[in-house]
């Protein structure tokens, strides 16, 4: 079967949410393109998770924009839809930084985001280290072991309950002595006590500091399916550790991908990569415009 590219994976990953979408908007652009035709849109938005500052600033821009060019034609309403929401995304920068931290509540997929990301870099021919620093949960090592193994990437453990930052401690010397290109850490998921996160997170940062001379991103993992508590999860992940990218997982499981909008463009966060599936291939670098389009384009999954 012939592999599909970017763009049909985002038309497949996201056609719950598609659906959800244009089944609204296409009765609603069989309209006139009036005052109450851009109040029922801002309505529309806010029911699809693009929460109500952003539906508003959406529709405003769109109600200028129509008004300016005199545009009747519902489907050039719908193209200048798709630029107003592709440019509100905060500008994403590859990511270089030899050291990524991942972070993340439990559940949100960043055990299997950490191991299709490996696989990237891997196939990029990158020589990776993973190291396994959430101790809290046993399980979280094992699992992280088996994509470790899937990835074909080295990884450094301790047994369940050890210090977090000596995990880091043991991988930087790994990594180092591998001469490895990157090192991917896993990290707790406890943001019910933000005090504990914060200072793990610290140590963690300090000793990467003293013992590795390499950039540090922070990226977080978000469940695209739990709706507006993916916004608040990501403003007090980015209140304790200053956040530089998003991961977002689970789009294909869900009628909630207007999530990312707000996430990205209310907070100024970059959103980096996207779950569309459960193979390896399925994590991929988010490209606003194809995500727009395969939003709001209704032939999505032709």
């Amino acid at each position: 079967m012939e592999k599909l590219n970017f763009f049909q994976k985002i038309g497949f990953g996201l056609k719950k949410t598609r659906d959800n979408i244009n089944k609204k908007l296409n009765l609603l652009f069989g309209k006139k393109i009036d005052e109450a035709f851009f109040d029922e849109l801002e309505e529309l938005l806010i029911t699809s998770d693009i929460g109500m500052k952003m539906s508003e600033e959406i529709s405003t821009k769109l109600r200028r924009v129509a008004g300016e060019n005199a545009i009747t034609d519902p489907l050039k309403i719908r193209t200048e839809l798709v630029n107003i929401i592709s440019g509100l995304f905060t500008e994403n920068a590859p990511t270089t930084a030899k050291i990524i931290l991942v972070i993340g509540v439990n559940g949100a997929g960043k055990t299997t985001t950490i191991g299709k990301l490996s696989a990237r870099l891997k196939a990029d021919g990158k020589k990776v280290i993973i190291a396994a620093a959430d101790t809290f949960r046993a399980a979280a090592i094992e699992q992280l072991e088996v994509w470790a193994r899937r990835a074909d990437c080295e990884i450094v453990t301790r047994k369940s309950g050890s210090d977090p930052a000596s995990v880091v401690y043991d991988a930087i010397d790994v990594f180092k002595a591998r001469r490895a290109d990157v090192l991917i850490i896993d990290t707790a998921g406890r943001l019910h006590n933000k005090k504990n996160l914060m200072d793990e997170l610290a140590k963690i940062r300090r000793i990467i500091t003293e013992r590795a001379d390499s950039e540090v991103e922070t990226l977080l993992v978000l469940d695209a399916t739990t709706g507006q508590n993916a916004v608040s999860q990501a403003k007090l992940f980015n209140e304790a550790c200053d956040v530089d990218g998003i991961v977002l997982t689970k789009l294909d499981g869900t009628a909630k991908g207007g999530i990312i909008i707000p996430i990205s463009a209310e907070l100024k966060i970059p959103v980096k990569y996207i779950g569309v599936g459960e193979q390896v291939e399925d994590l991929a670098p988010f490209d606003p415009v194809a995500f727009t389009e395969g939003l709001f384009n209704d032939s999505g999954d032709e």
